[in-house]
């Protein structure tokens, strides 16, 4: 297994991609396809990134979408939008391993914290974030389309 940063869009990885985001979802709703545009913009973008687990058969089997959140007052923090391991190997170490990862690219990048959110009912997710040392941060999370 190793891990690695998406630099390369393929119809194939955007599938293997898609799957893993409907075992995220908490419906389980497909989304349908992810477009190519989105993956030309993340992979292009200085402050985006995702970074991938890929099995020895070149699967897929993990992802973390972050990007760099800034402001005066919190500076420079990562934020965490999309973290997923494929179900079939839950346990083994991938969750781990990509949560080293993003520590260690949000340094790279010069942040001073990993941020994110992580829904009620979670509980599994929640435990593995405090056994990685996280902590809850008292907020609200608001939403507002424009």
């Amino acid at each position: 297994m190793k891990i690695t940063k998406l630099e390369k869009y393929t119809p194939e990885t955007a599938d293997q991609i898609r799957k893993l985001l409907i075992q995220l979802s908490r419906s389980g709703k497909d989304r349908g396809e992810i477009p190519k545009e989105w993956f030309e913009e993340l992979i292009a973008s200085p402050y985006h990134d995702m970074l991938v687990a890929i099995d020895d058969n070149n699967q897929i089997i993990g992802i973390a979408t972050l990007s760099i959140h800034m402001g005066p007052i919190i500076r420079k923090n990562a934020y965490l939008e999309d973290f997923v391991t494929d179900q079939t190997v839950r346990g083994k170490g991938i969750g781990s391993a990509l949560w080293d990862a993003m520590l260690a690219w949000a340094k790279d990048k010069g942040c001073n914290n990993l941020e994110f959110t992580c829904g009620n009912g979670r509980e599994a997710s929640q435990q593995f974030y405090k056994n990685h040392g996280a902590t809850i941060y008292d907020t609200n999370f608001f939403r507002r389309q424009v």
